[in-house]
């Protein structure tokens, strides 16, 4: 298996994007390889953004305020 350096993969990863945008039958047995391949060389990014704070033992939530105005 050769290695690839990033500007080769760089190069593939458009070339899956666009083929993969552009297909007709995004469910086809070729797209979903090309998906699996694609995660591969490029793997989603997780959001890094916090959790909010935990609230007050006394404050109540939004749903239960809207809940309770009934």
């Amino acid at each position: 298996m050769p290695e690839l350096d990033d500007a080769d993969k760089a190069v593939l990863i458009a070339l899956l994007k666009v083929t993969i945008a552009a297909d007709r039958f995004p469910m086809s047995p070729r797209i979903r390889r090309f998906k699996a391949i694609l995660a591969k060389l490029d793997p989603p990014r997780r959001a890094s953004e916090p959790l909010p704070p935990p609230k007050p033992p006394g404050e109540l939530s939004a749903a239960f305020r809207k809940k309770r105005r009934r």
